[in-house]
C-alpha cells in the first residue's frame, strides 16, 4: 500500500552520473567512430559518425541557440533519417491524424535488443509481467534481470506547446548515435519509445486542440480521437513503465513531480514511488548545461503545485493506473525563449531516462508486483486507500470501507452502449463474461447510491470480475465515485464511464460463481437473414443505435420508427458495410418478415452556429463537429450571426440550428434576427440551444419561458453525476430510461418552464443523488435539465449541460439525436405572420439577469478563512483586478472571470498565483479553475 509523504529517494548512480557531467551537450561534436564496439567512449560528446545530428539535419541547433521550432514535415524526416542510419533505431506510424498527417514513433535500444524477433520477444515478456496468474515469480525475477524496461517520451499533445517534441529529437539522436557509457547502459537497459508529437494537426495550427477541437489530454479513457486511440493501441503492444508527457505553461518555470493532491487511490503505490524519485533525479540533474539561463536554478522549476494525478483521461493517469507505470506531465513555461524551454525539455527527458537505466531492475521487479497485488486485492474485493502526497494536505475524504469482486452490466435497455462499453474496457485488456444463465445477487448495490437484496441478474449480463490483474482500471473507470481525497481540481471530479453512459449497472463484494462465457469478439449485426421483401429492426434507445440510423439515412436507406420506438428498413437496404457498421456500434438488427412500418424518419439539414461568443476551434463546436459531422456522416452548413439577422438562405434553408455552447447570451442578434429565428421556428425548424449560449440565446428570442437561478457563492459542480427525471412524452427523451443520470460540469441553474415541456428535471424528494465534489448542490433539486418549446409548427430544444461534452456522454448524445431527428410539425404558411411572443417567454427574455449565475468554463475559484481575506487579496491584486469578493459563514471566496474558457493548464497565471498565495502562508480550503 502507498504510504504518505512517502521518503523521496535517488538512485545514487544516477547522482553521479549527472554529477559526473555525463549528460550529452545538445550541440556536441559528432565523433568520428562507426560503431558501438564492445567498449565505450568516455567523452560525453562522442557520436557515431554516419547518423545525423538534429543540426546537421535540420540546418539549425536545438537547445542552445535553437532561434525555431521544428515543422511536422522537419520531425518526421528527421526521424526517418535516424531510422536510416543507425541500427539501433526502429520506427513505424501509429496511424494519422483527422487531416490526415502521419504520426510517427522510434523505438531506439541496443541494436540486439531491436531485431524483430528480440523486439517482439521483449513486448511479449513484459506484457506477461502484466499477469502473474500465467508467470511464475522466477520467471518474472528472470525478466527483469535479463530484459530491457520500456520508457517513452512523448511530445506536443497540446498543439503550440511544442518544445517537448524538439527535445525529444535530441533525445532519440543521443541513444541513436552515442557513443559513451551513459549512452551504451541506458541502450543496454531500455527500450526508448520516442513519439515526438502526438498532436501534428495541431502543431501546425499553433493551437492547443486538434482538429476537431478536442483536447487530446482529456481523450484518453474515452479514445475518441485517432490519435489518442492508436496511442493507447501503442502502448498495449508495447507496454511501458515510465511514460513522459512533455508540455508547457504559461510563466517561465518548469514543473515536474512530484504532483499535487489528489492523487486516485487506484494508482499503485510503485509508480507513485517511481514518480517521486524520478522527481529527485531531475532536480540534481536540472541545473546541468545551462538549463535554467533565464533564472536561477532553485526558482526556474517546481513540484506539487497544480498538477494532479487523478482523471482518467490525462497522458499520465491512465498510464499510471491503466498500465501501471510512472506516468508524468513535465510542463516548460512558455515565456522562455525557444532555446531555454528545448533545453530544459531535453534535461529532465535525460535525467529520467537516465533514473529509468539505473533502476531497470527494480522497476521491472515492481512492475510484476504491481500486478501482483491487484490480483489480490481484486479477489479480497479490496479498493486502495486515499492517501496525499503533498506536504500539509491531509485526507478529508477516505475511501468507505466497501469491497467490491464484481460489476455486472445490465443488458434490458440500451444494448448498444453497453456493448460500446465491453469493447473500450476490453480495449484495456480487461477480461469480461457475458453470463450464460441468470444469477441472484444477495447483496447487490445499484448505481446510484441504491441497495437491493436477492437481486436477480439476467441471463446476458455483462459481468467483470475485479479479480484480474487490471483491477486497478476498472475501479478507477467503472467506479460509481472516485472518492476525492483532498478538493483541489484540474479537470472534473467524476467520470464514471457507466454514469456517463446511463447504463444500469450493479456491483457486490459476494463470492460468485456465475455461468458464464468469456467476450472475445465485439457482437451486433444481423441475427438472422431477412426474406426478400422483409426489413431488419433495431430499437432506437441507445447512441449507438442513433449513429447507425443517420449511416442509413446517409446511404438513402428508408428507416421508419414506430410508437414503440422502434425503427425499421428494408431487407435490400442492409449492405455489407452498414452491417459491419451495425456490428461496431453494437446494434443487433433483429430479421422480420412484413416491410417496415411506422412514420418514416427524415434526414434533416442542420446548420451549426458560428457566431458571437462561438469558439469554432474548441468546445461544443468542435464536437459537434466530431459528433454530427464524423460520427453521424451530416453535412453541417455554417450559420453566422449575419444570417440569422439579415435571414439569409444559408439560414432559412436549413430545418435545425445548433447552437453550441459560448460566452454570448445574445449571439450577437439584433431584434430583427431574434424575430427571423421565431419566424423560422415557428414554420415547423428545431432550434437546439447546448448549455450558456444555446440557452441564452433561445431565452433572449422569446422561444423559452425558462429563467436562470442564481447560485451561492459556494456552489461548485465539479463535473458531477446527478440522477434525473425523464419525461417521455417529449421524443426529446424516447428511448431513455424514467430515471437516467446525468453530467454537470458547472452548468446554468434553469427554473422549469411554463410553456414547454420540462424533459430532464432534477428530483426534489429523496431519489435526488450525485456522486463527485459538490456543494449546495441542493439548488439543482426541481430545476430543469433539457426543455423541449414548441413555438407554431417548431420547437427549441434547450440543454443546461453540454451533451457533446468530449464525446462520451452517450445518454446526451442519444437525446441530441432523438432532438436532431425530432418528428416534424405541419409547417405555417408563410402568411400566417410573424410569430408572436408568449407573454411569459416576454418576461423570461426581459428579466434581469441574477447577479451570480456562475455557468463559465470554469471561473477560477479560490476559497479561504474570512480572516485570511485580505492577505488572499493583495496576492490576487498583483495578477488581475477583475476578481470578485463574497464571505458568508466564515468563509470568503475571491472569483476570477474566465470568459475565454481556459482550462486550468492553459491559464497564464493560475499555477503561479496558487504558489503565491502558498507561499505567503494563506491555508486554502479549495482551489477549483
Amino acid at each position: 500500500m502507498r504510504l504518505p509523504n512517502r521518503a523521496k529517494r535517488l538512485a545514487g548512480a544516477a547522482t553521479a552520473l549527472l554529477l559526473a557531467g555525463t549528460l550529452p551537450l545538445l550541440n556536441g561534436v559528432p565523433a568520428a567512430a562507426t560503431n558501438h564496439g564492445p567498449t565505450c567512449d568516455p567523452n560525453p560528446a562522442a557520436h557515431l559518425a554516419g547518423v545525423p545530428s538534429p543540426e546537421a539535419f535540420l540546418g539549425f541547433p536545438l537547445g542552445v541557440g535553437q532561434q525555431r521550432v521544428v515543422t511536422n514535415d522537419e520531425i518526421r524526416n528527421y526521424v526517418a533519417a535516424v531510422d536510416q542510419a543507425s541500427d539501433r533505431v526502429v520506427t513505424g506510424t501509429m496511424t494519422t491524424s483527422v487531416t490526415g498527417q502521419p504520426l510517427p514513433y522510434a523505438i531506439v535500444s541496443d541494436s540486439k535488443h531491436v531485431t524483430r524477433s528480440r523486439l517482439a520477444q521483449i513486448a511479449e515478456n513484459v506484457r506477461d509481467l502484466r499477469d502473474p496468474r500465467t508467470m511464475s515469480r522466477s520467471k518474472a525475477a528472470k525478466i527483469a534481470r535479463e530484459d530491457p524496461a520500456i520508457v517513452y517520451i512523448a511530445g506536443n499533445v497540446h498543439g503550440g506547446e511544442t518544445s517537448g517534441a524538439d527535445a525529444a529529437l535530441k533525445s532519440l539522436y543521443e541513444l541513436a548515435a552515442g557513443l559513451s557509457c551513459d549512452v551504451r547502459e541506458r541502450n543496454d537497459n531500455l527500450l526508448t519509445v520516442i513519439i515526438p508529437t502526438q498532436n501534428p494537426d495541431g502543431r501546425a495550427a499553433s493551437r492547443r486542440q486538434n482538429e476537431y477541437g478536442f483536447d487530446l489530454n482529456r481523450d484518453w479513457f474515452a479514445r475518441t480521437q485517432p490519435e489518442t486511440d492508436s496511442k493507447i493501441e501503442l502502448l498495449r503492444r508495447y507496454p511501458p513503465q515510465v511514460f513522459v508527457d512533455a508540455h508547457e505553461m504559461g510563466s517561465r518555470r518548469y514543473f515536474f513531480p512530484p504532483n499535487a493532491d489528489p492523487i486516485h487511490h487506484e494508482i499503485a503505490s510503485e509508480p507513485v514511488d517511481w514518480i517521486n524519485r524520478i522527481g529527485e533525479a531531475n532536480k540534481a540533474g536540472f541545473g546541468y548545461n545551462g538549463a535554467c539561463t533565464d533564472t536561477v536554478t532553485t526558482e526556474c522549476y517546481f513540484n506539487y503545485d497544480v498538477y494532479d494525478l487523478f482523471y482518467m483521461g490525462y497522458g499520465d493517469t491512465v498510464p499510471a493506473a491503466g498500465f501501471g507505470a510512472a506516468g508524468m506531465t513535465y510542463e516548460k513555461g512558455s515565456a522562455s525563449a525557444v532555446q531555454d524551454r528545448v533545453q530544459q525539455q531535453f534535461n529532465t527527458q535525460w535525467s529520467t531516462i537516465g533514473w529509468a537505466s539505473d533502476n531497470k531492475r527494480e522497476v521491472l521487479s515492481g512492475y510484476f508486483k504491481i500486478w501482483e497485488d491487484a490480483l489480490a486485492e481484486g479477489k479480497a474485493g479490496a479498493l486502495e486507500p486515499n492517501e496525499v502526497v503533498q506536504p500539509d494536505n491531509t485526507v478529508q475524504f477516505p475511501v468507505p470501507d466497501i469491497k467490491i469482486k464484481s460489476y455486472f452490466l445490465l443488458p434490458d435497455r440500451q444494448q448498444a452502449d453497453v456493448r460500446r462499453l465491453v469493447e473500450r474496457l476490453r480495449a484495456m485488456d480487461v477480461e469480461v463474461y457475458q453470463l450464460k444463465d441468470s444469477i441472484t445477487v444477495r447483496n447487490a448495490n445499484v448505481f446510484g447510491g441504491r441497495t437491493a437484496k436477492n437481486l436477480r441478474v439476467p441471463k446476458g449480463a455483462y459481468w467483470i470480475p475485479m479479480a484480474q490483474p487490471q483491477k486497478h482500471w476498472i475501479q478507477a473507470t467503472l467506479g460509481e465515485d472516485p472518492y476525492v481525497p483532498f478538493p483541489y481540481f484540474y479537470d472534473v471530479s467524476s467520470w464514471s464511464n457507466p454514469l456517463l453512459m446511463g447504463i444500469d449497472t450493479v456491483y457486490t463484494g459476494d463470492d460468485l460463481k456465475p455461468k458464464a462465457q468469456r467476450v472475445t469478439r465485439p457482437a451486433g449485426g444481423k441475427d438472422d437473414t431477412a426474406r426478400r421483401g422483409g426489413s431488419y429492426q433495431f430499437r432506437l434507445d441507445s447512441a449507438g443505435a442513433a449513429e447507425l440510423t443517420f449511416a442509413l439515412l446517409g446511404a438513402g436507406v428508408a428507416v421508419s420508427r414506430d410508437d414503440a420506438n422502434v425503427a425499421s428498413f428494408p431487407e435490400a437496404g442492409l449492405t455489407r458495410a452498414l452491417d459491419d457498421r451495425a456490428v461496431g456500434l453494437g446494434v443487433t438488427l433483429t430479421a422480420n418478415r412484413k416491410k417496415p412500418s411506422g412514420t418514416a424518419v427524415t434526414l434533416p439539414d442542420v446548420g451549426l452556429f458560428r457566431g458571437t461568443g462561438i469558439s469554432t476551434t474548441s468546445g461544443s463546436y468542435g464536437e459537434a463537429r466530431y459528433v454530427l459531422g464524423s460520427r453521424w456522416g451530416l453535412d453541417l452548413k455554417p450559420v453566422t450571426t449575419a444570417d440569422i439577422n439579415e435571414n439569409t438562405a444559408a439560414f432559412t434553408d436549413r430545418t435545425v440550428v445548433l447552437v453550441p455552447d459560448g460566452s454570448s447570451a445574445t449571439g450577437g442578434l439584433t431584434a430583427a434576427g431574434q424575430q427571423n429565428l421565431r419566424n423560422w421556428v415557428a414554420a415547423g425548424n428545431t432550434y437546439i440551444g447546448l448549455r450558456n449560449e444555446g440557452t441564452r440565446v433561445a431565452r433572449a428570442a422569446g422561444l423559452t419561458s425558462t429563467t436562470e437561478k442564481a447560485q451561492t457563492p459556494d456552489y461548485t459542480v465539479i463535473g458531477s453525476h446527478f440522477r434525473v427525471d425523464v419525461d417521455g412524452s417529449s421524443p426529446v427523451g424516447a428511448g431513455r430510461p424514467a430515471e437516467d443520470f446525468e453530467f454537470n460540469n458547472e452548468d446554468p441553474i434553469l427554473n422549469p418552464s411554463t410553456t414547454g415541456t420540462n424533459v430532464v428535471t432534477y428530483p426534489t424528494d429523496d431519489t435526488f443523488w450525485h456522486n463527485g465534489f459538490t456543494v449546495d448542490e441542493h439548488l439543482l433539486a426541481g430545476t430543469a435539465a433539457v426543455v423541449d418549446e414548441p413555438t407554431g409548427a417548431g420547437r427549441a430544444v434547450l440543454f443546461a449541460f453540454n451533451p457533446l461534452f468530449r464525446a462520451y456522454n452517450e445518454s446526451g448524445i442519444q437525446m441530441l439525436a432523438n432532438s436532431v431527428l425530432y418528428p416534424a410539425g405541419q409547417p405555417l404558411a408563410r402568411t400566417a405572420g410573424p410569430a408572436g411572443t408568449d407573454p411569459a417567454r416576454a418576461a423570461a427574455a426581459a428579466a434581469p439577469a441574477p447577479e451570480n449565475l456562475g455557468g463559465e468554463w470554469r471561473p477560477i475559484t479560490i476559497k479561504v478563512a474570512s480572516g485570511d481575506l485580505a492577505r488572499a487579496e493583495r496576492v490576487v491584486d498583483g495578477y488581475t483586478g477583475t476578481a470578485r469578493v463574497s464571505q458568508a459563514g466564515g468563509d470568503a471566496w475571491v472569483v476570477i472571470p474566465n470568459p475565454e474558457g481556459l482550462q486550468a493548464d492553459e491559464h497564464p497565471y493560475l499555477r503561479d498565483l496558487v504558489s503565491d498565495l502558498r507561499a505567503a502562508g494563506i491555508p486554502l480550503k479549495s482551489v477549483v479553475g
